[in-house]
């Protein structure tokens, strides 16, 4: 029998913690908690309004972007590609809308599915789970920031 031999693309070294940007969601940083015992990524949102559009369902959402501050608040909009019921940390079952947009992580730009949910009361306003992170990155539980580190002071100036 034949052994198949498993080919690895070189990864980047991430940290517990990133900046990540949706430009499509006009959201230029929001630090994110990287989690890969999460399977999906989740994005705080709040105020959910679903619409058709074209014949698709879409959804206008707010956002706070920083940890701990109700402001800015900055609305966004996507298109539903689905709606999952996950499961989430504290073991609560909720029906997620799911988006894709493109994220940037560093250097990286790339696709991905993004549930939305209320985190307000979470640490980061963002989660990213291992189906964003595989092929693409590995972890360094010890490292943050390994991507850069930014001022969100110098982005979102509403909380100097």
């Amino acid at each position: 029998m034949q052994e198949r031999k498993k080919t690895y693309s070189a990864k980047t070294i991430i940290g517990w913690r990133e900046w990540c940007a949706m430009d499509d969601l006009a959201l230029p940083a929001v630090a994110a908690k990287i989690d890969t015992g999460a399977k999906t990524s989740s994005l705080h949102a709040f105020d959910l309004e679903y619409y058709e559009r074209k014949d698709e369902r879409w959804v206008k959402f707010m956002v706070h972007p920083v940890q701990r501050h109700k402001r800015p608040e900055v609305r966004c909009k996507a298109r539903v590609v689905e709606t999952r019921k996950v499961v989430s940390s504290n073991g609560q079952a909720e029906r997620r809308p799911v988006i894709e947009t493109t994220l940037r992580m560093g250097q990286h730009n790339f696709t991905t599915e993004i549930t939305l949910s209320n985190r307000d009361e979470m640490g980061f306003r963002m989660l990213v789970g291992r189906q964003t992170l595989a092929k693409k990155f590995v972890v360094d539980p010890a490292l943050s920031w390994a991507l850069g580190d930014i001022d969100e002071s110098n982005i979102y100036p509403e909380i100097k």
